[in-house]
């Protein structure tokens, strides 16, 4: 037998953090994927991510959307919930129907830490009161987690598993909420398919290779892949990046080679209960974490502000597709003509 040949290496960071592609690959002539992409590997690893726990503990949105006179609200496994800031700024917050005669509280202000009901007035402070009963919530400085053990069915645990981020000060950050008409798996399952990358989204992604995929007896899956991201013309960033699925609803990219190591991107999937047809629907909260110890990143940070809707609008255009992808497999399935 022939010797299993060494891994390629990483990419490494050059002088510059741009790369010209010297002989670029038209679309239609780069190497068919389709073989590789082995439906068995993929269903195998989403089978493994959903018997992950969770704690019971669900993505609601970005920390930054909870503001000092409204609430942030969602509906995370069909349930109304509400989340906003007490007046020392702690997260508090629980279900979404007012205990008195059902008012949206997600439609009521929140005046000096206080949500008061638009119907009748009643406050809430995110203490116990009047038949309204506080949820656990979290606040990881990104994201805002709230736990629902009456629909989660795990053991439930103090906080969510969230997953090893670069320091958030001296990073920039972003995110991006969307909704479609699928199921978490569904989402999970996209990201579970590296494959796919420059033949669905060439306009952003180019010579990609997967290097390494998990196997049936591999406890922390991970797929290992070698991409540049397209600027501009030739001109692209090439990384190594590694995907893997701490949690049954979660897919996080971490750039492990090239430029921007440690920088992560993470796709949490959020059930939200049917829409008016009975359709399942859920909802991405993509949270971007960039970082780089190139001395000039710090031009970036200060124009973190002008940043951040580039970042969104970048997330959108994938996830526009990846959402449509997300959407067919679920029509398929209901259907039972999903492949494989």
């Amino acid at each position: 037998m022939s010797p299993t040949p060494p891994p390629p290496r990483p990419p490494r960071r050059g002088r510059y953090p741009l790369r010209l592609r010297r002989h670029p690959v038209p679309w239609q002539r780069q190497t068919p994927t389709w073989r590789a992409a082995r439906p068995a590997l993929i269903a195998g690893a989403l089978k493994r991510a959903q018997a992950r726990p969770s704690g019971n503990w669900y993505v609601l949105g970005a920390a930054a959307d909870v503001r000092s006179d409204r609430p942030l609200s969602g509906t995370p496994a069909g349930v109304e919930v509400v989340v906003w800031r007490d007046s020392d700024g702690r997260l508090v917050g629980g279900p979404g129907t007012c205990p008195h005669l059902g008012a949206p509280l997600a439609d009521s202000p929140v005046r000096c830490g206080t949500l008061v009901c638009h119907w009748h007035g009643l406050a809430l402070d995110g203490r116990p009161f009047a038949g309204w009963e506080p949820l656990p919530v979290h606040d990881d400085g990104l994201l805002v987690w709230v736990r629902l053990d009456a629909v989660g069915a795990e053991e439930p645990t103090d906080a969510p598993l969230v997953p090893v981020r670069p320091p958030l000060g001296p990073a920039v950050a972003a995110v991006w909420r969307g909704t479609g008409t699928c199921e978490p798996e569904d989402v999970v399952a996209n990201r579970l398919d590296p494959w796919h990358g420059a033949w669905f989204h060439p306009y952003s992604f180019v010579d990609l290779t997967v290097l390494d995929t998990p196997g049936d007896g591999d406890a922390d899956d991970r797929f290992v892949v070698d991409v540049s991201f397209k600027l501009a013309g030739r001109l692209v960033v090439p990384v190594r990046a590694e995907f893997t699925t701490p949690g049954p609803r979660t897919v996080v990219m971490r750039i492990t080679g090239g430029e921007g190591v440690g920088s992560v991107v993470e796709s949490h999937a959020t059930p939200l209960g049917p829409d008016e047809r009975g359709r399942p629907r859920t909802e991405v909260v993509e949270a971007v974490v960039a970082t780089s110890e190139r001395a000039g990143f710090g031009v970036a940070r200060g124009l973190a502000p002008a940043l951040r809707p580039l970042m969104r609008a970048a997330a959108g255009r994938l996830w526009r597709d990846d959402l449509a992808y997300a959407e067919r497999r679920w029509r398929l399935r209901d259907a039972g003509r999903f492949p494989g």
